[in-house]
C-alpha cells in the first residue's frame, strides 16, 4: 500500500483557466488583438466591478471601502482582448494601473512603435501592495502567427459588456 497521501511528490491542485489576463510576478507576455475600450471602475462593497463610459459624477454608495472605512478610488480602465503566451489563450486584460497604461500609451504614440497590435508587449510586475511596480517593453514588430489567428477568429468577444456588468464571452442572441 502506499503511504503518500497524493499520487505523487509533485502534485498540484489544478488551476481552472481564467478568461481574464493576471499580472503575475516576472514577465508577463501578451499580444493585443482588438482596440481598447475605456472608461471609469469602481468595486463594490460586494466586489464586483462597476463601470462606465464616463466619468461617476459622485461617489456611489455601494463602493467598496478602505481599511480606514474611506470609499476606495474610482479607477480610469482599459480593456481588450490579448493573447497570453503562458495560457496559449485568448483573455481580456484589464488596465487600471497608470505606469502600464503610461508605459503602452508612451509606444502607441511614438512613431517607430505606434499600434500595439503589431508587436508583442511585456510587462514585467516586481513587489507587493503598494510597493508593486511595472516596466513595460515592447518586443520587436511581427506578424501575428496563425495558432494566435485562428483563435481570436474563432472566439466571439464582446467587450461593451463590461459597461453592463455582462460577460463578454457569452453574447446575447
Amino acid at each position: 500500500m502506499n503511504e503518500d497521501f497524493f499520487p505523487s511528490s509533485d502534485y498540484k491542485v489544478p488551476s481552472s483557466p481564467s478568461n481574464y489576463f493576471k499580472f503575475e510576478d516576472g514577465e508577463n507576455m501578451f499580444r493585443v488583438l482588438s482596440s481598447a475600450i475605456v472608461g471609469w471602475e469602481y468595486w463594490t462593497q460586494g466586489n464586483k466591478p462597476v463601470r462606465s463610459r464616463t466619468m461617476f459624477e459622485e461617489t456611489p454608495q455601494d463602493i467598496k471601502l478602505d481599511k480606514d472605512n474611506n470609499p476606495t478610488k474610482i479607477k480610469h480602465f482599459w480593456a481588450f482582448v490579448v493573447w497570453d503566451y503562458k495560457d496559449r489563450r485568448i483573455k481580456i486584460l484589464e488596465i487600471s494601473q497608470k505606469s502600464i497604461q503610461d508605459g503602452i500609451k508612451a509606444l502607441v504614440d511614438n512613431k517607430k512603435w505606434g499600434n500595439p497590435k503589431k508587436y508583442d508587449i511585456s510587462v514585467t510586475r516586481q513587489g507587493e501592495g503598494f510597493d508593486t511596480s511595472y516596466t513595460v517593453m515592447p518586443n520587436p514588430h511581427e506578424d501575428v502567427n496563425f495558432e494566435i489567428s485562428q483563435a481570436f477568429d474563432s472566439k466571439k468577444i464582446n467587450l461593451e459588456a463590461l459597461y453592463t456588468g455582462g460577460d463578454p464571452f457569452k453574447l446575447e442572441d
